[in-house]
């Protein structure tokens, strides 16, 4: 498949870096020591150029194309280089926006902008940072099938009433899988013997029941039902927009803004958040409004060091749970080193969400893990697939290693997979996959 991608900042650089193994790859970008970079640190054709510009596109090869993908910071840019796509032919294009207002509009009409698929990054981000904030100790959640099958990856501190544990001593709940333990940035496959150590991240796959029981098992902090303060720093779209998504689950938060403005705006959208009009960095402000006494607190402010700040003050006055919107991917792992509970970087998840739209018809949804080590994928069993009316236990054996099948949904309803279990054509398949097989397994089921 050839892929042309406009931008090649954070998510456009993720985005062809995951793709150029498997497909023709062209990124287009305005600056020339981006384009420099591509050009020498990935298989891709690097074109400096305007990719709003007929003439650019046409040097990329847009007649050719069979996707298009418009990932620069600017929202009218991206949507302008969808609609000069399809003047030309009829690419897949896909817009990368920020503003919701954009979305919305798209929403209401197929197509509109010539924008075959709009992804939204304040609210994606949002949406992520409320799925992570559902469960406790979570540092990476996804669900599958819609929203049948859940796949939560946590973090096994020392002191863990699982860290030397075997996985089949750690495995106490019904519909759960023990899909990989990742170690030092290596994936290993559990067995039921397998020892938990200290330090690894533990992915698991199945019911969101058994996921929360799981998570309360690793952590008694309270799930959001049960958590009686959250409070978002921030008042920008990524703040707004997790209010606005914690009133949908029935929280009350506290939201502070600095700016009076924009204090009283979101304040007058949001009726059942209470917006505090502060400086959030202030740690008598802090102590002042009980923040400690918090379940969790959201750092969503308009840069990754007042983010920080805000994030380490408030686990300093005893904060069980901070989440952290971090900008820059390379400060992620920096953030959750210093005490930060889980760093969420906005463009680590859009670009996520683009890469499934790259994947073959009946690959569903997809996960990316740990810096790219690991993906979860749910594929939609087709006559040609190696699944296809056999039992698991004879199909596993032809599988690659690295392979797990995490869980299997059929008509709306999840079956936990088990050796015997015959599957069956038009069934969803959630599979965890090590990075280095992905392909072969993408082949074979």
């Amino acid at each position: 498949m050839r892929v042309i991608v406009v931008g090649a900042g954070e998510v456009g650089s993720t985005i062809a870096a995951t793709l150029a193994s498997d497909h023709e790859v062209v990124v287009v970008d305005t600056d020339s020591e981006r384009v420099e970079t591509m050009t020498y640190s990935h298989d891709v054709l690097a074109i400096e150029g305007d990719g709003t510009s007929l003439e650019t596109l046409e040097e990329a090869g847009v007649d050719r194309a069979d996707m298009v993908i418009a990932s620069t910071d600017s929202d009218e840019t991206n949507i302008v280089v969808c609609g000069a796509a399809k003047t030309v032919d009829d690419p897949f294009t896909i817009a990368r926006v920020k503003k919701t207002d954009y979305l919305r509009t798209w929403e209401h009409s197929e197509g509109a902008f010539g924008v075959d698929f709009m992804v939204c990054t304040d609210l994606h981000t949002a949406e992520t940072i409320v799925q992570i904030a559902g469960l406790p100790g979570a540092r990476d959640v996804d669900t599958f099938a819609g929203g049948v099958v859940y796949m939560a990856e946590f973090s096994v501190p020392e002191g863990s009433p699982i860290a030397g544990q075997t996985v089949s001593e750690a495995d106490r709940f019904e519909s759960l899988t023990f899909a990989a333990i990742i170690r030092d940035g290596d994936v290993v496959i559990p067995q039921g013997g397998t020892a938990i150590a200290p330090d690894d991240a533990v992915v698991v796959i199945g019911s969101f029941e058994s996921v929360r029981g799981f998570a309360g098992s690793l952590a008694p902090a309270p799930t959001l039902e049960e958590a009686n303060e959250v409070v978002i720093v921030g008042g920008g779209e990524i703040g707004y927009q997790t209010a606005r998504l914690f009133e949908a689950e029935g929280i009350s938060p506290r939201l502070v803004e600095r700016d009076h403005d924009r204090a009283r705006e979101v304040a007058e959208r949001l009726p059942d958040t209470l917006v505090l009009e502060s400086d959030a960095t202030d740690i008598d402000f802090f102590m002042r409004e009980h923040v400690d006494e918090s379940d969790i607190v959201v750092a969503a402010l308009d840069s990754d060091e007042k983010n920080l700040l805000a994030s380490l003050l408030a686990k300093r006055i005893g904060v069980d749970r901070t989440l952290a919107v971090v900008e820059f991917g390379d400060y992620v792992d920096l953030f959750e080193a210093v005490g930060v509970d889980v760093a969420v970087n906005p463009r680590v998840v859009t670009a996520e969400e683009i890469i499934r739209f790259t994947y073959r018809e009946h690959t569903e949804n997809v996960a990316i893990l740990e810096a790219d080590c690991a993906e979860v994928l749910e594929i939609e069993v087709d006559p040609d697939s190696a699944l296809a009316g056999n039992r698991i236990r004879d199909v596993v054996p032809d599988l690659p290693d690295g392979v797990v099948i995490g869980a299997i949904t059929r008509d709306g309803e999840l079956i936990t997979p088990r050796g015997d279990t015959v599957v069956e054509r038009g069934d969803h398949v959630v599979v965890f996959a090590d990075i280095e097989v992905i392909d072969a397994v993408d082949d074979a089921l």
